[in-house]
């Protein structure tokens, strides 16, 4: 499997709900603006009790770009009436995503950091 299909099976098995057979490492690592989960295990315990937050996501792709063993793609993840746009890297090895690193807005713009005005 190239990294093109791997990146869409990953998609394809959050789509289906299938998070118990994502296609990740054992030590895989995953880092957003809520942190840094370290391992499958804890990453699919998370998910496990948080399938309110994680499941039912639809997925449009906007860009994407591949290399040997990294990717970058940037979507729109919806759910119901909440839409969520997202910027990630996907780091493989061995056939399988190690480390995704995703980039999005989780909430109000601080006052010191709104831009006034102009």
């Amino acid at each position: 499997m190239d990294l093109k299909e791997l990146i869409n099976s990953w998609f394809s098995k959050w789509e289906e709900g299938d998070f118990y057979n994502l296609p990740i490492t054992e030590n895989f690592k995953h880092t957003s603006p809520f942190g840094t989960i370290d391992g499958k295990k804890q990453y699919i315990s998370l998910v496990e009790a948080n399938k309110d937050k994680f499941l039912g996501y639809r997925f449009e792709l906007h860009d994407e770009i591949f290399e040997k063993e990294k990717a970058c793609v940037r979507y729109t993840a919806t759910q119901g009436d909440f839409t969520l746009d997202v910027s990630e890297w996907y780091y493989a090895e061995n056939g399988l995503i190690e480390r995704i690193v995703s980039y999005y807005h989780i909430g109000e713009i601080q006052e010191s950091r709104q831009l006034s005005n102009f």
